[in-house]
């Protein structure tokens, strides 16, 4: 299990949560709202949005999407949160219906399909609105909870690890699995991934490992955890709850690989990485090897150099990055070919190009990183 330094913590978090009188009261408050897992979801309305006294609960309820992120929720959510900044509410609590996600990611299949509609500007407006809607919640002041029960990967991760406080459970699945569909690890993740302990976080980048249950926690993803089979009213989650959640007394599964990890995903390169992979006899390693191999091989090459870059850059500066590299990925070949095969004719045979990585350009990798018409305003 790793330890307090293994904690994905932001100086900004801790310096708001550091108050014990400030952390009484976030308690008291969260007694009076409770984990729902879904009786809402006959609602039309994509995304509802309530308000109980002073605290206020945004509901994902797309649970045949599995609560999949679109335009018109980023657009109800995003005014939302600013109404209730500007009231100095005193905490916002978003979860998601139908017990089986918090949210699965963006609703990439609409953005690939709109391609074909030359007046379509839903690529760009999607991206954008996104990722300043990610760079908003990063910014609040009034306490931001996401319980990320369920499944919770791409746009998912972006409405919940840059607020206050993560509380996940052992039904929680997390991951980052981009590259599988030729695209990067986005909505603010070339700057959290980096972050996490030792080289986890390139590891999840680039393989798009699922992460679940209490590895979740282990991990640093979520900051707290309750056990979802309590149904419990979440007061005093913030220290109680995650210490009686019985599921956190699994080990963190990866650790033993740590060292493993730590050495292959320190190489300078992706052709290193997987060179590193080749000369271990480790049956990790080889799955490792067998995950990564399936990738787009551009997609890894755009991640490794977006992590690493990342690694040194702020929040606004890998949401701005982030944004040039999807307008890339849309206009090109890899992404629209990875939705294709794995979500649209779901044959799990895409034909990435280029195939291989020796064959990804320096001049076509320098392209992606270079500014766009429209640069991403925060």
């Amino acid at each position: 299990m790793l330890g307090h330094a293994g904690r994905l913590c932001f100086s900004r978090s801790v310096a708001k949560i550091s108050s014990n009188v400030h952390r009484n009261l976030i308690s008291r408050q969260m007694s009076q709202v409770r984990h729902v897992s879904g009786n809402s979801s006959s609602n039309e309305d994509e995304v509802i949005l309530e308000t109980h006294g002073n605290k206020c609960v945004i509901t994902l309820n797309r649970p045949k999407a599995l609560n999949a992120l679109n335009l018109n929720m980023i657009r109800k959510i995003t005014p939302a949160l600013k109404q209730w900044e500007n009231e100095e509410k005193v905490l916002i609590i978003i979860h998601g219906t139908g017990g089986k996600a918090f949210c699965a990611g963006g609703d990439v299949r609409s953005i690939i399909e709109s391609r074909n509609q030359s007046t379509s500007t839903l690529s760009s407006d999607f991206f954008r609105e996104e990722y300043q809607l990610n760079y908003l919640i990063s910014t609040l002041q009034t306490p931001y909870i996401a319980l990320i029960d369920g499944i919770t990967m791409g746009g998912g991760v972006g409405l919940s690890v840059h607020g206050y406080y993560r509380v996940s459970s052992e039904k929680t699945l997390f991951a980052m699995p981009e590259t599988a569909i030729g695209f990067v690890p986005e909505v603010g993740g070339t700057y959290f991934l980096p972050r996490l302990t030792g080289k986890l976080g390139m590891f999840l980048a680039l393989t798009g490992y699922r992460l679940k249950g209490a590895d979740v926690y282990h991990a640093g993803i979520s900051t707290h955890a309750v056990n979802n089979k309590e149904n419990i009213e979440i007061e005093g989650c913030l220290a109680k709850f995650t210490k009686s959640a019985s599921f956190l007394q699994q080990p963190f599964t990866l650790e033993p690989h740590m060292p493993l990890i730590n050495d292959c995903f320190s190489a300078p390169s992706v052709e290193e990485i997987i060179s590193r992979l080749q000369a271990s006899n480790d049956p990790f390693a080889k799955d490792t090897l067998a995950t990564i191999r399936k990738m787009s091989p551009f997609a890894l090459k755009i991640t490794k150099r977006a992590l690493d870059e990342g690694s040194e850059q702020t929040l606004a500066e890998c949401l701005q990055m982030e944004y040039r590299l999807s307008q890339r990925f849309v206009a090109d070949h890899d992404f629209p070919e990875g939705v294709r095969a794995l979500l649209i004719d779901k044959d799990q045979n895409p034909k990435w190009k280029p195939s291989s990585l020796e064959e990804c350009t320096p001049e076509k990798i320098q392209s992606y990183f270079e500014p766009v018409k429209d640069e991403l305003q925060l």
